[in-house]
């Protein structure tokens, strides 16, 4: 239990799960057609993520391994305002994303999420917001052609 109470050994445990899910999901992945990079099959995605996901957690788990232990590391109380903002973000954007469309719900969900940080104000929230619908816009709508309406009522 000694490992989960210091970050070292929180790093390094987050690291060896993000390499399981990371080769669970690649090795999930193989089982389709993955293709090439010009023609790709539904394989392709899963494994790419996967492998991505699998680095990411050796490189985590590699500087943890090596990282030198704190001793007098106290565990900070948990941040109930950030997990409140960010479950209401995500409740948010998916009503908005039913009812609203794709800017509404994406401005809502980034501004919330936004207010869940103690040091982020209205203003810098709200411009947080619209450069993600920016973002999203020209992404989704414009670049991938995503058939997700920008704007419904009802």
């Amino acid at each position: 239990m000694r490992i989960l109470t210091s970050k070292r050994g929180r790093d390094y445990l987050g690291g060896i799960l993000m390499i399981a899910l990371g080769l669970g999901a690649a090795l999930q992945g193989s089982s389709y057609h993955i293709g090439s990079l010009s023609r790709m099959g539904p394989g392709f995605f899963p494994v790419a993520l996967g492998a991505i996901l699998a680095l990411a957690g050796l490189a985590i788990a590699i500087t943890a391994r090596f990282e030198q232990e704190v001793v007098d590391e106290k565990p900070l109380p948990p941040e109930w305002r950030a997990w409140f903002f960010i479950c209401a973000a995500i409740v948010a954007f998916v009503v908005l994303g039913k009812y609203g469309g794709l800017l509404p719900a994406t401005f809502a969900i980034v501004f919330v999420s936004a207010l869940g940080d103690r040091e982020n104000t209205l203003a810098a929230a709200a411009i947080l917001a619209l450069a993600c619908v920016i973002v999203a816009l020209v992404v989704f709508y414009w670049g991938l052609q995503l058939q997700f309406p920008l704007f419904q009522w009802g």
